[in-house]
């Protein structure tokens, strides 16, 4: 196994002093542009501020501005940037970027961080090649294109000549970065890490327990805050007696936390902070309040109340979203079918619950977080704090699963606030029951689908409605209908080829804090979708691969056109990342292959199948169970293909599909998140259980190999 050393949190002034005034070398990247995705996508000469160090010790620094979490960005990005720099893989230092709006976005999330800097990354890579080119050109005095960097040397073709980096870095770092046009990208067939699976840069220091996460922050001087925050959304502390909890050895204050107006955002929630010299005293302190809390408008929120309602609201005409060919109006009882699927609320559930730590001085604040969205914590902390953005320094820790719930900075904000008030750094961690219980939960959801079938036993027309609250209700008061981006998210773009086809959103109202998961509304999209045509197939007798390929029709390119909506494709141009029916059909084929090749199924036991696209990737999957005669449900052995695009580094995509697998056995036979009287009532991992080791099935993943975009 190759070890690498520890990564390291720098901001680009941090390099650029440590490789200028105290040695030299060469640091490209910030080219003091204003950045964004945007500017990426539509001005060639925009350029992503991720930077390239190298020290005359031979050292390749390369910055990663993404937060890691597992899915092995902290190692992806280095590769990209390794291979076009010809940098060898064993003198490669990975760092850690600050919050710097330089680097253009750091939201880790949406699946965006390969698929929206591949190609920036590349390019950085590459001018950083063509400067190391033209130093040993300049040194040897002989014309740059009979050099060549290859293997972290560059070499002359003629003479045998050849220069480390480290011995060019100096000389390198006077030039001047090159013009785009002047820099020649890499040949895929010479690729050497891209594409190649590398283990993960953090790993050795994961097996022997030098990983820092958020939790593992330590400060001199640092107090620790336990905080109770209102069970019910909106509630706030109707009386407090804090006697016994100032008894608790270690307890240092009790403090009062302000509850927000509006709607709650990356609002910190408001509750009563027990803080003290050590984690413990905090937590028991707590324990020891005694407080009553005020009335709330979700006090009677009651989940299985509120699935009733959302379940006949979807059996009623909603708000048009998509409509391909005429509508259907007349649905004969004897030819239609239809289904009603629910979701509950699900909780993202990460092994490291949020946990931040700050320190407020005169000058401004240092945060210390597991967070997937340092730019965002900057600027919420700053708004909060009544500072400057640049008065915000984000320190991105290595994160124990995310899963979208870190990249909502609420719990930077809570520490901040208190620091602030204090004068001491504090770190607030949240508990496994804080989390559960007052984390941004995945939305409470009803589907309704109904299919008019010809005398084949096949739809000639099909109706689909969703209702859900909406994330946007989190942002905005009044918010009771999903947005037009949540039903783009595999409600609205399944690619049916059937005469008539129409989507539509149906009202319903948030009440508690509603925010992304792991594949957002797909989650209950995808189960919407691949259980009505599963159905569907089930009710024509044949194979449910059949029917969903029967359902898509031929292979074709779909964009929706006169159908009554602007698709949003995840923020990608269809003509680059397009709704590619061949590529479902692809994996349908793989999926459908790799069960053929399994022992027939024994008594008890059968297949299910779906398919999907999710964040501009296709996948499919087919699960085997066992039931017996108790009706006890055994998860046998999972299928599944994924078409990605070009991918970086197979393993990681081929642990993230397994992990996939795992995430939604846990969801679809366990997870479930409900209300009483607005509170929610589960709280650990005994009532909110996650799939076990002896739950799960054995996995096989086939990764399709493909020279499309990165998805």
């Amino acid at each position: 196994m190759r070890t690498f050393t520890a990564v390291q949190n720098f901001s680009r002034r941090d390099v650029l002093k440590l490789f200028g005034a105290t040695g030299g070398g060469l640091a490209l990247g910030a080219s003091g542009l204003s950045w964004s995705p945007m500017a990426l996508a539509q001005d060639k000469e925009a350029r992503l501020n991720l930077f390239i160090a190298i020290g005359e010790d031979n050292k390749v620094y390369l910055t990663c501005h993404r937060s890691e979490m597992g899915q092995g960005i902290r190692t992806g990005i280095p590769q990209i940037l390794a291979d076009e720099l010809e940098a060898d893989w064993q003198h490669v230092v990975v760092v850690q970027g600050l919050a710097d709006k330089r680097y253009g976005s750091q939201n880790t999330d949406g699946s965006r961080s390969i698929r929206k800097h591949y190609e920036a990354m590349r390019q950085m890579g590459a001018m950083a090649r063509t400067m190391l080119e033209q130093a040993a050109a300049d040194i040897w005095q002989v014309p740059v294109a009979e050099v060549s960097a290859k293997d972290h040397q560059v070499h002359h073709i003629n003479s045998g000549r050849k220069l480390s980096y480290g011995e060019l870095a100096i000389a390198a770092s006077k030039l001047s970065m090159p013009a785009e046009d002047a820099v020649k990208l890499k040949d895929s067939k010479d690729f050497k890490h891209i594409g190649k699976s590398h283990t993960i840069v953090d790993m050795q220091d994961m097996l022997v327990g030098k990983a820092k996460y958020g939790y593992d922050v330590q400060m001199e001087g640092m107090l620790y805050a336990s905080i109770t925050r209102p069970p019910v959304l909106g509630s706030n502390v109707a009386t407090l007696d804090d006697s016994a909890a100032r008894e608790v050895a270690g307890v240092v204050d009790v403090i009062r936390m302000k509850v927000p107006t509006g709607a709650p955002a990356f609002q910190a929630l408001g509750g009563v902070a027990v803080i003290a010299t050590n984690s413990w005293s905090a937590q028991q302190g707590r324990k020891a309040l005694l407080i009553t809390w005020t009335e709330s408008a979700n006090d009677s929120h009651d989940t299985t109340e509120y699935l009733k309602t959302l379940s006949e609201r979807v059996k009623l005409p909603g708000k048009l979203a998509r409509q391909q060919g005429k509508e259907t109006k007349d649905w004969p009882e004897k030819s239609t079918i239809n289904a009603l699927y629910t979701v509950p609320y699900l909780a993202h559930a990460p092994m490291e619950p949020p946990v931040a730590t700050a320190s407020v001085t005169e000058t401004g604040c240092e945060v210390w977080a597991s967070t997937q969205t340092p730019q965002s914590t900057a600027q919420n902390v700053a708004a909060n704090l009544g500072l400057k953005e640049e008065q915000v320094k984000v320190n991105v820790t290595l994160l124990g699963g995310g899963f979208g719930r870190k990249s909502k900075p609420d719990f930077s904000v809570e520490a901040a606030l208190l620091s602030q008030k204090l004068q001491r750094p504090v770190k607030v961690s949240w508990s496994r029951e804080d989390e559960i219980q007052n984390g941004y939960l995945h939305a409470i959801s009803a589907q309704f689908y109904q299919a008019k079938l010809n005398d084949n036993k096949m739809p000639e027309a099909m109706l689909q409605r969703s209702a859900f609250p909406s994330i946007s209700s989190t942002f905005a008061e009044g918010v009771d209908y999903p947005s037009a981006g949540e039903l783009d998210l595999g409600f609205v773009d399944v690619p049916l080829a059937v005469e008539s086809y129409r989507c539509e959103a149906v009202k319903a109202e948030a009440h508690t804090r509603i925010g992304w998961m792991r594949s957002v509304c797909n989650i209950q999209h995808a189960f919407g979708i691949g259980s009505f045509v599963d159905e569907l197939a089930s009710n024509a007798e044949v194979p449910c691969t059949t029917m969903w390929k029967t359902l898509l029709g031929k292979a074709r390119k779909v964009d929706f056109a006169d159908q009554g909506f602007k698709y949003g494709n995840y923020g990608e141009e269809l003509s680059r990342h397009p709704i590619d029916v061949g590529r479902y059909l692809n994996v349908i084929d793989i999926v459908e292959q790799a069960i053929n090749k399994q022992p027939a199924v024994k008594a008890g036991q059968g297949w299910g199948f779906a398919v999907h696209r999710s964040f501009t990737s296709y996948v499919a999957v087919a699960i085997l169970v066992e039931v017996d005669d108790k009706q006890n449900l055994t998860v046998l052995k999972s299928i599944a293909a994924i078409d990605a695009g070009l991918i970086v580094n197979p393993d990681r995509v081929t642990s993230q599909t397994e992990g996939a697998v795992m995430f939604g056995l846990s969801l679809a036979m366990m997870g479930e998140i409900s209300f009483k009287e607005g509170k929610v009532q589960q709280s650990n991992f005994h009532d909110y259980p996650l799939l076990r080791i002896s739950q799960c099935p054995e996995i096989e993943v086939t990764i399709v190999r493909s020279d499309a975009p990165p998805a």
